[in-house]
């Protein structure tokens, strides 16, 4: 067996119970196969947020077949960075937040653990809002009574709203309570699911457009030049779209028995699930132009114009379950973890997760989302503060601690210990988060620097990475300290 090929799990002896529990003590079983990883990308791209990004980049003024182009290239490199970032969880079982123990300190790590897992509420918020949208259809669609509850609100959202809302809500975390071997399962069964609902959509479209579907077709017009830059937009938007998930894509490779598993499941769940995936939203999209003379970007509504209820119900349901998969892995797993770092004592994976829970019914989310500034903005600061993350997480552990790090020393506290750095922080590696993020932050977020916002994640990685790079590049690795 290769080093590559090796498990490097061990038990972690006298754990500060300040800095462990075993949730995010390293991974013991290893039942994350090819499939399930697969299937775990399938979650986090066939959802409703997710055909809506791809749908949406017709509006740059890109044709069908330009924006499929784009998006190839996009997630080949989201396949290269998920790779790194993959092989960290593997090699040492550890979740994200631990990984961040090992550049940012035992105790700075909770920095860009909460940073993550901040954005993660929100944008799980958004997501469950936009899944329980279906939820809604199909009520008013099986009881149309049901549809006088739209005609009052509470919070901004109607009684309706809130009904679906809250059994989304609820059996997300039905699922997410069970713990990680459930979610394996539930995402083994929703990631193929969506495939079958998308390709008969495509289907059903090609009939009604008398089979004949212009992949040149834009609902924008833009010249020579200004195409070449949305095409690069379009490119750096795949990217970013997946610049949190990049983060933690160790929660879950640190369930897979060798690294051949971790770049197979990578594989087909990227290039080639994303691919599929785009095809099916360009086909869908560019049909639904030619079908009602709209590029309808929301694949829900789409299911609506279906004149067949069985045929909505079927497809509404198919498509909540889908973003149910997404949430729970992207926007669930993620601040579960991070919360449970910040007090391993008080806080298991479990309680995380109804934290994160809650939380995401206090930010309103149907309110952000009713917002086209506000999500534009949310978006925009998710890579922007993404990105320094990343870069000094992949330059540490790669280019300065050169892939050597001691697990055993990421749960022990006090100054003796390699990962105590001062105080438990590592000044170093805060003040590239913090150059890096003054930075990307106002390219994001600044309508001044509008051209170049789409390029922040790239900015902040190659920014931060050469800041982080000169201030630490003397540091060892812990056994060569």
């Amino acid at each position: 067996m290769s080093t590559e090929d090796k498990v490097f799990v061990e038990e972690i002896v006298n754990p500060d119970p300040r800095l462990f529990n075993q949730d995010l003590s390293p991974a013991k079983e290893r039942k994350w196969g090819v499939f399930s990883l697969f299937a775990m990308w399938m979650s986090d791209v066939h959802s409703v947020g997710g055909y809506t990004f791809a749908a949406g980049l017709f509006f740059l003024g890109l044709g069908a077949w330009q924006v499929f182009l784009a998006e190839i290239i996009g997630i080949m490199i989201v396949f290269y960075f998920a790779n790194l970032s993959g092989k960290i969880g593997y090699k040492n079982g550890i979740p994200y937040p631990v990984v961040a123990r090992v550049g940012f300190g035992v105790f700075g790590s909770n920095v860009p653990a909460l940073v993550r897992g901040f954005l993660a509420v929100f944008w799980y918020g958004i997501q469950t809002y936009l899944a329980s949208l279906a939820i809604t259809a199909i009520l008013i669609a099986v009881f149309p009574g049901m549809e006088s509850l739209t005609q009052q609100s509470f919070l901004g959202l109607s009684y309706l709203g809130w009904i679906g809302f809250m059994i989304l809500w609820g059996l997300q975390l039905f699922v997410i309570y069970h713990g990680m071997e459930i979610v394996r399962r539930f995402n083994d069964f929703a990631g193929p699911l969506v495939y079958v609902l998308m390709f008969g959509l495509v289907i059903w479209l090609f009939k009604e457009a008398n089979w004949h579907i212009d992949l040149n077709i834009s609902p924008v017009d833009v010249s020579g030049g200004q195409a070449v830059l949305a095409f690069f937009t379009a490119i750096s938007l795949v990217v970013a779209y997946f610049s949190a998930i990049l983060l933690n894509v160790c929660d879950f490779t640190r369930f897979t028995p060798d690294f051949k598993t971790v770049k197979k499941g990578n594989f087909w769940g990227l290039p080639v699930n994303f691919t599929l995936f785009s095809l099916a939203s360009v086909l869908t999209t560019a049909g639904a132009y030619v079908v009602f003379g709209e590029a309808i970007t929301d694949p829900v509504h789409l299911v609506q114009k279906i004149d067949n209820t069985t045929i909505m119900v079927i497809g509404a349901v198919g498509f909540a379950i889908a973003t149910m998969g997404i949430n729970i892995v992207a926007n669930l797993v993620s601040p579960a973890y991070d919360l449970a770092n910040l007090s391993p004592k008080h806080i298991t994976f479990r309680r995380g997760a109804m934290i994160t829970a809650v939380l995401s019914i206090v930010v309103m989310p149907w309110k952000i989302f009713a917002n086209p500034a506000a999500v534009q903005y949310f978006l925009g600061g998710m890579g922007a503060f993404m990105a320094p993350i990343f870069s000094i997480m992949i330059v540490d552990y790669f280019m300065i601690k050169k892939g050597k790090i001691d697990v055993q020393e990421l749960y022990q506290y006090g100054p003796e210990h390699k990962y105590w750095y001062q105080n438990g922080f590592n000044k170093k590696a805060l003040v590239a988060l913090i150059l890096g993020t003054v930075i990307t932050g106002p390219i994001a977020l600044l309508n001044y620097f509008h051209t170049l916002a789409p390029f922040s994640w790239f900015i902040g990685v190659i920014v931060t990475g050469i800041i982080y790079w000169f201030i630490a590049r003397d540091e060892k690795a812990p056994e060569e300290a």
